[in-house]
């Protein structure tokens, strides 16, 4: 083979290899195979919980603790009714749109800002309105599963701030013996807080990082249609 033939082989051998380079640039990343029926894969290829799928029939009543997860992007903003400063009784004011988005299951978690409501026994005042509030959504939807779940408790720190708090343990009491007597769910929050949970708080020992949310949807699971 003379040198020439040579050169040229060598051209067309370098350029095939680029081209089928390019090919496999083109294609994109490999989709993961092992990711199981109904997951997604993060961007480091494990698998998540798809829980916007597994809730996607329920809603989330509450205040500001409850609203992030749809602000964390936990879940879509129509399966979360809740917004900083809400109480049982500016909760009434939502039974319409609730009414609206017809879920097959509701959360209701409220009470955070209950018991800092100026008034002389914040708690009756709260499980009056909260009565009021699971009357109304069994007349509106009287399909709809109801479950309560417990006010969450907040860091030594933050009692400091608002001694209020203390009073978050008598006050879910309150709410167990309510489900009881309405014959809804009730769901302790407390197996969430254990030793290392100091990690799950925001900054104000009161609010949460994303963290939380994923384990709350984990402990209710079992508690969707």
């Amino acid at each position: 083979m003379n040198m020439k033939k040579i050169v040229t082989t060598l051209l067309v051998g370098s350029l095939t290899l680029a081209l089928a380079a390019c090919g496999n640039e083109s294609a994109g990343p490999q989709q993961p195979t092992s990711v199981a029926q109904g997951q997604t894969a993060n961007s480091k290829g494990l698998t998540e919980i798809p829980y916007q799928s597994i809730y996607k029939d329920s809603v989330f009543v509450g205040d500001s603790i409850t609203e992030g997860l749809s602000f964390h992007d936990v879940l879509k903003e129509g399966n979360v009714l809740a917004g900083a400063g809400k109480t049982a009784e500016f909760a009434l004011e939502d039974i319409n749109e609730l009414t609206e988005r017809n879920p097959k299951q509701v959360f209701i978690q409220l009470g955070s800002d209950d018991i800092l409501w100026p008034t002389d026994n914040p708690k009756e005042y709260s499980i009056q309105n909260y009565t009021k509030l699971i009357n109304m959504i069994k007349e509106k939807l009287p399909q709809t599963k109801i479950t309560l779940l417990t006010v969450t408790p907040v860091t030594p720190e933050a009692v400091k701030q608002e001694p209020r708090y203390e009073n978050i343990s008598d006050y879910n009491q309150a709410l167990k013996e309510l489900a009881d007597k309405e014959n809804i769910g009730f769901v302790d929050l407390s197996s969430i807080f254990t030793s290392g949970s100091d990690d799950l708080y925001d900054s104000d020992g009161i609010h949460f990082k994303p963290e939380y949310y994923t384990k709350l949807l984990d402990l209710l699971k079992d508690q969707v249609k």
